[in-house]
């Protein structure tokens, strides 16, 4: 864990204010849950509470049946990282930050496609350079939770096929409505 130098005092009802610079960092936006988590040493410490977390083996399971069967690259992400890999090394995705690019994909709520005819080339993940051929919200109670993405072999994405964006919509409705149970 590293300081940031930065110092907050509680005020009378129990509340601190985490400062500007890191919420924008680490991505925190109004509305975000935290899990507030202790230690022994009297640390406190404020994770990001990802809903997907609770659903990463099945997405682990489902995004392996889906890069298999598909032999495309696929991954599921949760607001903020991957969370699960199919059709390529997972080492090579596995906890990398979302771009912003996909972040707006997830805010808009509708479902991503590349068309060769218009210039909307960008990646999934910070750091890769595979381009996004299609990416499928994961909505939960009308809220977002991740996305379903498929990736191109290399930086120049593929249109997707109608197969490919039939599975990516059953994937991230199935993937949405088990959060709900």
């Amino acid at each position: 864990m590293k300081a940031t130098g930065i110092v907050r005092r509680i005020d009378d009802l129990g509340r601190v204010v985490i400062p500007k610079e890191i919420r924008r960092t680490m991505r925190i936006r109004e509305g975000d849950p935290l899990e507030i988590y202790t230690d022994r040493e009297g640390e406190v410490i404020f994770k990001k509470y990802s809903p997907m977390g609770e659903l990463s083996e099945l997405a682990v399971t489902y995004c392996d049946v889906l890069g298999k069967s598909t032999d495309k690259a696929v991954i599921i992400c949760d607001r903020d990282h991957c969370i699960a890999a199919g059709g390529i090394p997972k080492k090579e995705v596995l906890e990398r930050r979302v771009t912003p690019y996909l972040e707006d994909v997830m805010e808009g709520r509708r479902m991503f496609s590349f068309d060769p005819n218009r210039n909307d080339r960008f990646t999934a993940l910070e750091g890769i350079d595979r381009a996004v051929c299609l990416a499928s919200p994961i909505l939960t109670a009308g809220d977002i939770v991740g996305a379903v993405v498929f990736l191109s072999e290399g930086a120049e994405p593929n249109a997707p096929q109608t197969e490919d964006i039939k599975l990516a919509q059953v994937a991230s409705g199935f993937l949405g409505r088990n959060m709900e149970q």
